[in-house]
């Protein structure tokens, strides 16, 4: 087998998903447009969803299971009236239920989304990536497979009425979210229908931020190229919300070992230095390699033979 050769680019991009493709469909397109096989991307969207998706090229993949832990953010319209099977208006409805007429208002629309807020269980979609004994949830509900998930822990930190409208016989409200890791926006809107003693489902759904990145850092796909996404690459350091420490060339040698560095080389720099907590080594712009303190002193978890570039102290 061939050895795989070293990435040209090592950097976080983001990118504005469109909607109509999935998760996989950008990833595919990104590898197209840089003419690079190492690429993923850091928390999945719908096919019917749009916004921020956060990719990482060589070295920086590595880093994308540490981006997904982020909080995110998003703009979603749900319906009352119905629920489908997917939870979204790409499934077949499964339950329609009236629409009382308070539901277009918007004090009582305000009062069901603030009991919506804060730590809670949640059921994921049927059609949803959680496995079962292996098996995406997903594939089971295509087979016709009755599927039982069991509740997550989930939170909601905010749940914002931006609007509400009449669509027929029925409501829709357009609704701002900040949620955890892992959190459903179609299973949020699918509980709200309950809640309101109805039925709803997501009809729009868009990512406005993921952590610290939002639209503004993202761009087109259609437009991708290599001289773009340098000049556009997201800070690592910023988006995994660490301390940077920068270091020398003695010190890059030890790296490159994965020796440990004295702590002292973060005094001043990381405002805790307790046992375990992690940092960034940053030489010359570019993010070198992720430790943690560990008995006085500086443990390497994480060294990048190619440096992720775009990092700022």
């Amino acid at each position: 087998m061939a050895k795989r050769q070293p990435s040209a680019l090592n950097l976080l991009f983001a990118v504005d998903k469109p909607v109509g493709c999935t998760s996989h469909d950008v990833v595919g397109m990104c590898r197209r447009a840089l003419g690079e096989r190492r690429i993923g991307h850091a928390g999945t969207l719908d096919p019917l969803a749009s916004g921020v998706m956060v990719l990482g090229v060589g070295q920086a993949t590595r880093l994308l299971g540490l981006i997904t832990q982020d909080t995110k953010s998003y703009i979603a319209d749900i319906a009352f009236g119905s629920e489908t099977d997917t939870d979204d208006a790409e499934g077949r409805i499964v339950r329609t239920a009236p629409v009382d007429g308070r539901v277009l208002d918007m004090e009582f629309a305000r009062d069901s989304l603030a009991r919506t807020r804060g730590k809670q269980m949640q059921v994921p979609p049927a059609y949803s990536a959680v496995s079962v004994d292996g098996v995406r949830s997903y594939k089971r509900a295509r087979q016709g497979d009755a599927v039982d998930l069991p509740a997550r822990p989930v939170d909601v930190l905010a749940a914002d009425l931006i609007a509400v409208r009449p669509d027929g016989e029925g409501a829709v409200w357009t609704v701002a979210y900040t949620v955890s890791k892992g959190t459903y926006i179609r299973a949020l809107a699918r509980d709200l229908g309950r809640s309101v003693g109805s039925a709803a489902h997501l009809v729009s759904l868009r990512r406005t931020a993921s952590g610290c990145v939002t639209v503004g850092a993202c761009s087109e796909v259609d437009s991708l190229d290599a001289a773009t996404v340098r000049s556009r690459a997201l800070d690592p350091v910023r988006v995994l919300g660490l301390p940077a420490v920068p270091v020398g060339a003695r010190d890059l040698e030890a790296i490159s070992c994965g020796r440990p560095l004295p702590a002292s080389l973060a005094e001043g720099r990381c405002p805790d230095l307790s046992e375990g907590a992690r940092l960034c080594l940053v030489a010359g712009g570019r993010l070198v390699a992720l430790g943690r303190m560990d008995s006085c002193r500086i443990a390497m978890t994480d060294v990048f033979p190619q440096p992720i570039d775009g990092a700022c102290l």
